[in-house]
């Protein structure tokens, strides 16, 4: 190799780290074994609310105009019944941007769980969620155990019987340990 094309070479590599600086992080989709991520919106009622801790969580993300959304909330609704006794909780996150519509759906299908409004798709993006409706279905020491796409029939023996395995495994507590200075 010249000397031309090694500066060219080295000038490419330059501008293309830096160029890498300048763009946002790309977003790390939350898979299986992760740990759920953090999130805060707003319920229907303004109030920011987030994961709940030491429950078994199915975290849905929808919208009103997405038919096969509004396919599996009967059965969500439904589920929700079934378990919510019993240390279960599902957080819906709407990414609806009309507040209006999701208060209305949700009165029309007595949604009776968590619903949080994601009017900008922050969260959902955050999450890797580009398509709906997509589910985690998250454990009580807050691990994502099962990533979903596209609509469930929730009432399925094989969601019921999933759910009662993770309702039944134990909270396991880790320790924080002091750090020594």
């Amino acid at each position: 190799m010249n000397k031309r094309t090694i500066i060219a070479l080295g000038l490419v590599v330059v501008v293309m780290v830096g160029m890498s600086f300048l763009m946002p992080d790309a977003v790390k989709p939350v898979r299986d074994g992760d740990m759920v991520k953090p999130i805060s919106l707003p319920n229907l009622q303004g109030k920011l609310e987030g994961i709940p801790e030491g429950k078994v969580v199915l975290l849905n993300f929808w919208a009103t105009w997405c038919p096969p959304c509004r396919e599996e909330v009967p059965s969500m609704v439904k589920l929700y019944d079934k378990f919510k006794d019993q240390g279960f909780e599902i957080v819906a996150v709407s990414v609806d941007k009309r507040y209006d519509d999701v208060v209305q759906f949700v009165a029309e299908q007595n949604m009776a769980f968590m619903v949080l409004h994601d009017q900008d798709s922050d969260v959902s993006r955050n999450y890797g969620v580009f398509r709906y409706p997509e589910s985690f279905i998250v454990d009580r020491n807050g691990v994502v155990r099962k990533h979903l796409g596209g609509a469930v029939e929730w009432m399925d023996a094989e969601y019921i019987e999933y759910i009662d395995k993770l309702l039944a495994e134990p909270v396991v507590k880790t320790p924080v340990q002091p750090v020594k200075l």
